[in-house]
């Protein structure tokens, strides 16, 4: 009986540090409350679904690059095209876009299928601007809803998503005040059994900058 009180409690005092281990890596990776200066958006995104919570780049650090989580055409079968997006978030005081090995990567609600796609960065600066390439509804025929995405940066670049091609690309959302995208929430519809699918639908970036005595936000 004593051999066995004292498994429990050493079971019990791994499964506590491993707890207590998740969350503090949780924490260092992303900020939810981290203050914000501007909310970007388009007008062509999709209606389906519900906004998921708004996820921010850890306090210092922007968004040089960006993933997408895209389904390839599933031929005859039900299409969902673009399920998420992730941003990756710098701190461009150390180290340049062809040398990032520290960064921290965020993202909001994200779909069911798919593969994530390799990181594309800025060749310097941040993300400030995006727009989405959304097929409308269908009807009777099968809805994707956003398909990809593109990004300016902050030194005049663009890069385009490797997502799916349906769909049109809709306008510019307006361009960061401040220093770049710091946060992301999407709009993700949830499986839909034997309904339609279209994962993800529409997203929304968040703009931070640096305040006059330098510090981060």
């Amino acid at each position: 009986m004593h051999h066995f009180i004292s498994m429990m409690f050493s079971l019990l005092v791994i499964i506590g540090l491993q707890v207590s281990a998740d969350a503090g890596e949780k924490r260092s990776e992303r900020s939810f409350d981290r203050h914000y200066i501007s909310e970007l958006m388009v007008t062509n995104g999709g209606k389906w679904g519900q906004w998921g919570h708004r996820e921010m780049c850890p306090t210092g650090t922007y968004a040089a690059g960006f993933s997408l989580k895209v389904e390839d055409h599933a031929g005859h079968k039900d299409d969902t095209a673009l399920n998420g997006i992730r941003l990756h978030c710098v701190d461009l005081s150390k180290g340049l876009s062809h040398s990032y090995h520290n960064y921290a990567s965020v993202r909001s609600n994200v779909g069911s299928w798919g593969h994530w796609t390799d990181i594309k960065w800025c060749p310097s600066g941040f993300l400030t601007a995006f727009q989405l390439r959304v097929e409308t509804h269908q009807g009777l025929g099968d809805d994707t809803a956003a398909n990809n995405i593109r990004f300016k940066c902050s030194q005049g670049s663009f890069l385009l998503g490797d997502g799916t091609h349906w769909g049109d690309w809709g306008d510019w959302s307006e361009t960061c005040r401040g220093k770049g995208i710091c946060g992301i929430k999407a709009r993700v519809e949830a499986p839909q059994g034997i309904g339609d699918d279209t994962a993800l639908n529409d997203v929304r970036m968040y703009c931070c900058k640096a305040d006059v005595r330098g510090q981060q936000q």
